[in-house]
């Protein structure tokens, strides 16, 4: 199984998991959080292992169709990135400041926070 699918499915699970059934959460976090097989999911929860498959394609395509309309989990990983990104450029300004830096170069990075801001202001 692809490890970047079993990551993005989990992380799809955190976000809109009270949208499935008790069933469909049940068997997905079994399946992909606790990496057991669709044998031991079926003992587990007392059906068969093509009731466990046939659960798990269901939830899986509920979240998909979740992420398709909403991007939560898009939204919030693009975020986080841009959270980093200022963070950075914060740290640069400081580092510039505390040893006499060129205040363009202060001034540039200035900007190019508020141009993150600005381009991304769908995200807050």
């Amino acid at each position: 199984m692809d490890h970047e699918k079993n990551l993005h499915v989990s992380v799809l699970l955190d976000y809109y998991s009270p949208m499935l059934t008790d069933k469909q959460k049940d068997v997905i976090d079994l399946y992909y959080n606790e990496d057991l097989s669709l044998s031991e999911i079926a003992e587990h929860e007392n059906i068969t292992r093509q009731g466990v498959r046939d659960s798990i394609k269901r939830g899986e395509q509920t979240l998909f169709e979740l992420e398709d309309k909403f991007h939560l989990a898009e939204r919030s990983e693009k975020y986080y990135k841009l959270m980093k990104e200022i963070s950075d450029t914060a740290a640069d300004i400081k580092h510039e400041c505390t040893f006499g830096g060129n205040t363009n170069s202060i001034s540039r990075r200035a900007e190019y926070i508020e141009k993150l801001i600005n381009d991304n202001k769908e995200l807050f």
